[in-house]
């Protein structure tokens, strides 16, 4: 266990599995407390926390399309903590549809998907933007994908949705320069349950288009995340790809 961020406190959005799992035990391996927020996987919370290196982590329910729970949240973080010094923007939600199926991209559904997967990342960092400010070297770290690079992804409105999370990272890195950096960690193909029917077949089938010849693990981009907080510390409004050469 490394100690480079001993004394910093990190809320991971959406910690309670896949990469933001990955990000809370990157993290908690560089010495950080961390508070991993769980919307229905409380169980899978309290496991994680249970074996995260160091001590005084926190688990705590929020809802990102709820922005009530993200302010409580906040201020039970600046109860118990005193600071907040990273935020790390993981929380979200996808469904494969065809790019070409038009129809099946609903107003209902596309409005959902920019709540939760957009509007949420930004209510979690105006929720706790105080506190990043006061601690003087904050960062955030928003999890996107080369869907908003190239366009191809789960669906056309959640490649939408990561291209408009690429702007407001670049965005938000002008407005709350020098107190706050702001990075995007953008992954290919990751071997987790995030896509609906990903199979072992399906991300093998993949893997061979891959020039690395493997499809991400959650660790790889959970690696990626807590560099933004221990080496790239010059870096701000930089999008780190993470998909082995995929987008190539």
């Amino acid at each position: 266990m490394s100690d480079i961020l001993a004394n910093k406190v990190t809320v991971v959005i959406g910690g309670s599995g896949g990469i933001g799992a990955a990000a809370a035990q990157a993290l908690a391996a560089e010495g950080a407390r961390v508070v991993v927020t769980w919307r229905s996987g409380e169980t899978a919370a309290n496991a994680l926390l249970a074996g995260l290196p160091g001590e005084g982590h926190l688990a705590r329910r929020a809802v990102v399309e709820d922005s009530a729970t993200l302010t409580a949240l906040a201020g039970e973080v600046e109860r118990a903590f005193g600071r907040c010094d990273i935020l790390v923007n993981t929380a979200g939600y996808t469904k494969p549809i065809p790019i070409g199926d038009l129809d099946a991209l609903t107003d209902e559904f596309i409005d959902d998907m920019f709540k939760v997967n957009w509007r949420g990342q930004f209510a979690a960092i105006r929720a706790f933007a105080p506190l990043l400010k006061a601690s003087g070297d904050g960062l955030i770290v928003n999890v996107s994908s080369i869907a908003g690079l190239n366009g191809v992804g789960s669906n056309l409105a959640y490649a939408a949705i990561k291209a408009g999370i690429d702007t407001m990272t670049k965005s938000l890195a002008l407005a709350l320069a020098p107190a706050v950096r702001v990075m995007a960690v953008s992954p290919g193909v990751v071997a987790t349950d995030f896509v609906p029917g990903r199979d072992a077949a399906a991300l093998e089938k993949v893997a061979g288009t891959i020039p690395l010849k493997r499809v991400a693990t959650a660790e790889d981009v959970g690696r990626a995340i807590a560099a933004c907080a221990t080496h790239l510390t010059y870096s701000t409004g930089s999008l780190i790809v993470v998909d082995g050469g995929r987008a190539l």
